[in-house]
């Protein structure tokens, strides 16, 4: 098992930046996939990013791509999200997952959550 705590959202400008944080602990992070999901008011949650567990495969939803950056440092059992030129459609709370499976784009490719970090984006 693998708890999972989100950190580094906020309020930011339209056109600004913000790096979210996923740390893990538990069982060996380095064995999980890892991704990242976005849940807007009124909305289904959907997917932004994800990275397989050696960081070589690596995917983005159309929405972010060119915006967004996922990485991973293992030695840290922290997964990032780099996010530039913020638009207000990017507003949403932000959840991190986890997967012993291949990595996937898929809401049911995830076992485990995080309890999400809130991203405003004003414009």
């Amino acid at each position: 098992q693998v708890q999972l705590v989100e950190s580094g959202g906020g309020l930011v400008q339209a056109g600004g930046s913000l790096r979210l944080s996923c740390a893990a602990s538990g069982r060996t992070f380095s064995s999980y996939s890892m991704g990242w999901f976005r849940q807007a008011p009124g909305k289904e949650r959907e997917f932004v990013a994800a990275i397989s567990w050696t960081g070589g495969r690596i995917y983005y939803a159309d929405s972010v791509k060119g915006r967004c950056t996922i990485s991973r440092d293992n030695a840290k059992n922290t997964v990032y999200l780099q996010m530039n030129s913020l638009k207000s459609e990017d507003t949403a709370v932000y959840y991190c997952a986890a997967t012993l499976r291949r990595v996937s784009d898929y809401l049911t490719g995830y076992d485990y959550w995080g309890q999400g970090t809130q991203v405003t984006v004003s414009s």
